[in-house]
C-alpha cells in the first residue's frame, strides 16, 4: 500500500525528494511508516510520483521514484456553489464533494446563512477549506486540486460565470436525472439550512439558473449537494 502526500511545490519526475516537514511528521509520527514503505507524492497539477520511503533521522525522503500520469478526474467539470452553512457541515460538504469529483467549490453568502464570514475571518476559512481539499485528495487519489473561490455574496457570484450551465436545487424543480442537455462546466447551487428566500430565487431565475429537484423528499443542505453531484457524475459516466 502506498500512502499519499501532497507536495506544495513542483515535483520532479525522478530522483530523490524530501517530504515537507508536515508530511514527514504525519508519515513518521502518525502513520508510523518506516524505510521501505511505499509513498506517493502529488503536487496538484496531475500525475503522481510513486516511490519508496527512506527515513534519515527526523527527515523522510521519497527515493527510487517513478512518475505516473494517473488520471482520475471526471469528464464533467462540476462546481459546487454552496451557501454558507454552520458548524462542520461546510467542511463535510467540501470534503465529500472532492471525493465525488467536483472541480471546484464556490462558497456564497445567502440571506438565511447562519455562518457569516467577512474580511480576515473569511480568508482564514478559505485557507482552512483548502486544507480540507488537500486532505480529501490525499485520501481519494485525485492528483488535481479542486479550487476554492473566495467567499462572495450570491448576487456577486451570479454577476460572474455567465458562460456556464447553472442548476439551482429547489423543491419541485425539474428532476435532475431528466434535465437535458448538460454542457460543461456545470455549477450546482445549493442553499443554506433554511433554503433560498424569494428574492434570491428570483435573482437566480433572472440570471438564467435552471431549477432542479431531487425527487419527492426534502434533503438537508449537506445531503442535497452531494446527492446531486452523484447523479450528475453517474450521467457523465464517471461512476
Amino acid at each position: 500500500m502506498n500512502f499519499r502526500f501532497y507536495f506544495p511545490s513542483v515535483l520532479p519526475h525522478a530522483g530523490e525528494v524530501e517530504l515537507p516537514p508536515a508530511a514527514a511528521h504525519h508519515a513518521l509520527k502518525v502513520l508510523r511508516l518506516a524505510s521501505g514503505d511505499g509513498v506517493t507524492l502529488f503536487d496538484g497539477s496531475g500525475g503522481e510520483l510513486r516511490a519508496r520511503l527512506d527515513v534519515r533521522g527526523r527527515g523522510a525522503f521519497a527515493v527510487d521514484g517513478q512518475w505516473v500520469e494517473a488520471k482520475r478526474e471526471s469528464p464533467l467539470a462540476l462546481v459546487l456553489v454552496q451557501a454558507l452553512v454552520s458548524g462542520d457541515k461546510m467542511d463535510w460538504a467540501i470534503q465529500k464533494a472532492v471525493e465525488l469529483g467536483a472541480a471546484g467549490i464556490a462558497p456564497v453568502a445567502a440571506a438565511r446563512s447562519q455562518l457569516r464570514l467577512v474580511g480576515m475571518r473569511a480568508e482564514k476559512k478559505v485557507e482552512h477549506w483548502r486544507q480540507v481539499i488537500i486532505a480529501a485528495c490525499e485520501q481519494c487519489g485525485r492528483n488535481r486540486l479542486p479550487f476554492v473561490a473566495p467567499v462572495q455574496d450570491l448576487a456577486v457570484y451570479l454577476g460572474q460565470n455567465r458562460d456556464v450551465t447553472r442548476l439551482i436545487l429547489v423543491p419541485g424543480g425539474e428532476r435532475l436525472s431528466a434535465i437535458q442537455p448538460l454542457t460543461a462546466p456545470v455549477h450546482l447551487l445549493v442553499g443554506p439550512e433554511g433554503g433560498w428566500n424569494a428574492d434570491e430565487l428570483a435573482l437566480c431565475q433572472r440570471a438564467g439558473c435552471r431549477a432542479a429537484g431531487l425527487g419527492p423528499r426534502i434533503l438537508r443542505t449537506e445531503t442535497a449537494g452531494l446527492a446531486a453531484l452523484a447523479v450528475l457524475q453517474a450521467r457523465a459516466g464517471d461512476f
